[in-house]
């Protein structure tokens, strides 16, 4: 122990210091997990002294050696840190594979607050070649209040085809005008007419 820790507790212990109570660190301990096992994977729970969840569920199947279905809720007990759901489809605070369902989230379909889609992004902020949200950055379509894309629509769109409150881009239908071609292309994509 260090000089500056042992005066450290030395001061706490000599002015009856009873603010913060000391917890052991149970990162040092061996961990007992509540093992399900179940014919689609494997389930591993802990509940912390204060009631927090922890728990993650792997599927015995894998592909390409990520499983079906990684799921994770919670801090593992182990590291005190969010394990990132890693699968072919991953559902957790942070999700990685070809569906990823998450918080933060990428995979080729994405969904989360923030989703990084190869494919597909729907979330809060999201990219991909479609993608749909509050801020959506696509290649071919995008969706949302700040959209881009070859076509985009929302209240701000920046591509070829726009149709915004307010746009930029080659064929602009917004507020302040129409370019012919733009009402060609949007009456043609709606179904009713």
């Amino acid at each position: 122990m260090s000089e500056m820790t042992s005066l450290y507790l030395s001061t706490l212990q000599k002015n009856n210091f009873t603010g913060h109570s000391m917890m052991k660190n149970l990162l040092l301990e061996s961990v007992e997990y509540q093992i399900t096992e179940t014919p689609l994977g494997v389930w591993r729970r802990f509940v912390y002294p204060n009631g927090d969840l922890f728990e993650e569920f792997m599927t015995r199947k894998q592909l390409m050696g990520l499983p079906l279905i990684h799921y994770t809720r919670g801090k593992c007990p182990e590291t005190g840190k969010r394990i990132i759901a890693k699968g072919i489809i991953a559902i957790g605070r942070l999700a990685v594979g070809g569906i990823a369902v998450g918080h933060a989230s990428a995979g080729l379909i994405s969904i989360g607050q923030l989703a990084v889609g190869m494919v597909f992004g729907l979330g809060q902020a999201s990219t991909g070649v479609y993608a749909v949200g509050q801020l959506a950055i696509a290649y071919l379509f995008g969706i949302g209040q700040f959209a881009t894309g070859l076509t985009a629509i929302g209240q701000f769109g920046l591509g070829k085809y726009v149709l915004a409150q307010f746009g930029i881009g080659e064929y602009v239908w917004d507020m302040r005008g129409a370019a012919p071609e733009a009402i060609k292309f949007f009456r043609a994509l709606m179904p009713f007419r």
